[in-house]
């Protein structure tokens, strides 16, 4: 007997990550890599993070830091974390917020807690990779999330139960999105708050680089329109997933949910069904570092990424040859480039590597129905301005080559 013949049905929705795959290439010292959509490690804030983890480990604390902690998540972390949200006007408390395993698990959590077989989610066209990944496993269908279209709200439910379901859920990263780069204004958001109402469904703000603008005017994170409108976050129906991935450390894995007491409950269970609560010691020593120097931490992250955003919007400019199109962020991480009709990312991935040695990511992954074939994605996080030059004038040149 093969154990495989009765693994369960959302087992053949589980698909492996083509960006966790691509990041195996980082080894090879030749390659020219813009795949992974990763901070720049020479970033981190290191030292502070050696002062944390000690003085979490000393005697007065390290009972604490060792142990089994609460599943909601450290209490002072939870309180940060509440006025940190406040400054973003999202007034809310501790109990509003579940520290999670960075925001992935949030979303895994979330479409544990929203989505039956069947049910439809609504996404962008393209959307983050990771987000399908999580709700996969349960089994949804997919339809395009189009907020700046007349489509009516009719026909997002008349798809749905097409589908054998109701939509659930709207979900998007509405500042820098991962992969495009693109943010959703102001007249959008309150568009898709609207859609939420009139479908009944959750919106999930996934925002992960949020804190990453370069340059432009900040918009208010749809929990905040929404609770302007409401008066309470008791009352909405988006819930924020924010994350320290992206601006103090990935590897401690710490990252949060904001939402109606009433969901956090759900979310604690949850919870404490699969890890019973996120690394302790982690969770100190990222409360221990963003109350010392989170602000400026950031403000020297948009500093350095900003100069390789420019960097790689002028080395495209010079570079890519006519009929490549490309997005201008505003923050982020990430340029999204359009081919022309007829090309393939992946197999330009593939001549990439065979011949001048540059990665990036083919496009279709980030599509729910595997469209989007002329389309790849660019990361400039953790290139030097010498590395994204010669990698898009390599990148034109096999471009104008065909």
């Amino acid at each position: 007997m093969s154990l495989e013949e009765i693994f369960a049905t959302r087992a053949g929705r589980l698909k492996a990550s083509e960006i966790r795959e691509l990041l195996k290439l980082l080894d090879q010292p030749d390659i020219l890599s813009f795949a992974g959509g990763i901070p720049d490690p020479a970033l981190f804030p290191a030292e502070a993070f050696a002062t944390a983890f000690a003085e979490a480990l000393t005697p007065a604390h390290q009972a604490q830091a060792l142990q089994y902690s609460v599943s909601e998540g450290y209490l002072p972390l939870r309180r940060w974390l509440a006025d940190h949200m406040g400054t973003l006007g999202v007034p809310c408390g501790a109990d509003n917020i579940l520290i999670t395993s960075g925001s992935q698990q949030a979303l895994d959590y979330l479409g544990k807690l929203f989505l039956s077989p069947g049910d439809t989610a609504l996404v962008g066209w393209p959307t983050y990779l990771g987000a399908l990944a999580a709700f996969n496993a349960y089994e949804p269908a997919y339809d395009r999330l189009d907020i700046n279209t007349n489509r009516a709200p009719e026909d997002y439910r008349t798809a749905a139960e097409a589908a054998g379901g109701r939509v659930k859920m709207a979900y998007l990263s509405a500042d820098f999105a991962n992969p495009t780069g693109e943010t959703v204004d102001e007249v959008g958001r309150e568009r898709l708050l609207a859609l939420a109402e009139t479908l009944d469904c959750a919106v999930i703000e996934d925002a992960a680089y949020q804190a990453l603008r370069y340059d432009g005017t900040p918009v208010p994170p749809i929990l905040a329109l929404e609770i302007a409108r409401k008066g309470s976050i008791e009352a909405c129906r988006t819930l924020y997933c924010g994350s320290f991935s992206k601006t103090l450390s990935p590897g401690l894995r710490v990252g949060w949910v904001v939402a109606p007491q009433a969901v956090i409950r759900q979310l604690v269970l949850m919870k404490q069904a699969a890890d019973l609560h996120s690394s302790t010691i982690n969770q100190i020593a990222i409360h221990r570092v963003a109350e010392t120097l989170f602000d400026s931490h950031v403000a020297s992250l948009r500093t350095t990424y900003r100069s390789r955003r420019d960097a790689m919007l002028a080395a495209l400019a010079r570079h890519m040859p006519e009929g490549v199109d490309w997005t201008r962020p505003e923050g982020g991480m990430f340029v999204w480039l359009t081919l022309p009709q007829g090309m393939d990312g992946a197999a330009l991935l593939a001549r990439s590597l065979d011949t001048v040695r540059v990665a990036f990511v083919p496009g279709r992954a980030f599509f729910a129905d595997g469209s989007g074939a002329n389309t790849l994605r660019l990361s400039f996080s953790c290139a030097s301005e010498e590395m994204i030059e010669e990698g898009m004038a390599r990148l034109g040149q096999l471009l104008r080559a065909g």
